[in-house]
């Protein structure tokens, strides 16, 4: 019930994961973690709204909206009824190495 466009792998990306989720109106995305992966991640709205089930938190979301989580934080999208489009990075925590005072 939706479409995944693996960025990724089309991009040739090897220093982190990123993808984008489509879910068409009132659709449940996939709940799940990080801990296996050890990834953080980062999620952000570019179309339409909705919530994030976090934790058992209702967090709604919207165009614009970034969520960040740890590895162990579960997750889940649920698209309102216009749908939602995400993209979603991760990297394994730690792996990242910040340059200059951005």
């Amino acid at each position: 019930g939706g479409a995944v466009r693996f960025v990724r792998r089309e991009l040739d990306v090897e220093a982190f994961g990123i993808n984008w989720f489509e879910l068409p109106p009132g659709a449940v995305g996939h709940e799940h973690d990080e801990l296996e992966s050890g990834q953080e991640e980062v999620n952000v709205i570019v179309r339409g709204s909705g919530t994030y089930r976090i934790d058992g938190d209702e967090v709604p979301v919207r165009t614009g909206s970034f969520l960040r989580f740890d590895p162990e934080t579960r997750r889940v999208p649920i698209a309102g009824s216009e749908g939602m489009t995400i993209v979603a990075i991760g990297a394994r925590r730690g792996s990242y190495e910040p340059r200059g005072p951005f």
